[in-house]
Order: C-alpha cells, then sequence, then structure tokens
C-alpha cells in the first residue's frame, strides 16, 4: 500500500520534553539510564519513575528500541533507542541510524501510536554528523510512513538552529515538503 506522506513529517525547532503527542523519541545510551543532551533532559522532565522503569529493561542494543511510559512529560510513552557513535563512517553508522528510525517507528505502530517526536539521534555527544543525519532520518521516516498509514504525524524536533537548517535543506531536497516556518 502506497500511502502519501504530505504533511506528515514536519521540522520544526524546540525541546522535545515540551511536545504534546503520543510519544516521544530519546537518544538514549546502552544502559538507558540517563546521560546528557536529550537523555538526560527527558529523565530529568520525566522524574525518576522513568529511570526505575529503565532499569527494569536491562539496557538496550544500538539501532534497537524500547517503550516505556512518559511519567512527567506531556507524551504518554518514552521510546528509547541507541543511536551509533561516529567513527568516521566505515562502521555500519548509518545501516544503526537508520535502524533507530526504523525500528522506534515499527514500535509505535505495534502499541497505536499516532503522533511521534524525534530528536536529530547521535549528531549530539555521539558526533553523528548532522547534514548526513538528516537525510538518513527524513529518508528512513518517509520510507516508513510510505507503507504504514497509522502513524499520522511525526516531528523532528531539532534543538539547535543548526540542526533545524539542516533539517529543512534536507526535508526540502528529498522533496518531502516544507519544514515549519517561526521556528
Amino acid at each position: 500500500m502506497n500511502v502519501t506522506v504530505s504533511g506528515r513529517i514536519e521540522v520544526i525547532q524546540g525541546d522535545i520534553t515540551k511536545q504534546s503527542v503520543d510519544a516521544i523519541v530519546n537518544a538514549a545510551n546502552n544502559s538507558l539510564l540517563g546521560g546528557g543532551g536529550v537523555d538526560g533532559a527527558i529523565h530529568r522532565a520525566a522524574g525518576p519513575e522513568l529511570l526505575a522503569e529503565c532499569r527494569k529493561l536491562k539496557g538496550c542494543v544500538t539501532g534497537e528500541a524500547e517503550i516505556t511510559r512518559g511519567y512527567k512529560l506531556p507524551a504518554q510513552s518514552v521510546i528509547q533507542t541507541v543511536g551509533p557513535v561516529w567513527k568516521g563512517g566505515q562502521y555500519g553508522e548509518d545501516d544503526l541510524l537508520a535502524n533507530c528510525y526504523r525500528n522506534s517507528l515499527a514500535l509505535a505502530a505495534k502499541h497505536g501510536i499516532k503522533t511521534i517526536a524525534f530528536p536529530s539521534i547521535s549528531t549530539g555527544a555521539y558526533r553523528f554528523p548532522v547534514e548526513r543525519a538528516s537525510k538518513i532520518a527524513l529518508t528512513s521516516i518517509k520510507n516508513f510512513l510510505d507503507k504504514n498509514a497509522s502513524i499520522e504525524k511525526v516531528i523532528m524536533v531539532c534543538f539547535s538552529d543548526e540542526a533545524y537548517q539542516c533539517y529543512a535543506r534536507a526535508m526540502e531536497n528529498l522533496q518531502i515538503g516544507k519544514p515549519r516556518s517561526g521556528h
């Protein structure tokens, strides 16, 4: 089944912990026990219950995804995914990053999630080049949505202006749509 993605993918600049969606995606580390950047922000905003639930999961493999409750976040669920550490591009980083998006979306669809927000996975402390990551992220999302109508909206939430500009360019270059103006 071919489903149009027009209007189903949006790029914004903002704080992922403030998004009122069914689920937000956390760019977690393998332990799932919190860290810096978006991971730390999500754990702080959700409260200590998120850490307690993550402890029970016993970690996550790079490229895979797990689902938890959202606790004090506006989102009901948090999908934990572990992006690859950038090592120059010769160690399967592109495929692992694409898997983060595909597996997170598959888990969302399985759990009846209609709206989901992603951060720019692996582009902070894991040093994945943002320009490259934006193309992989948006292509992976578009390809998933082309085959799956159950997810109504995917929002790419970029924290920095640099990330927003990269994702906006990638969205236009991939002819997915226009980013929301007035970020």
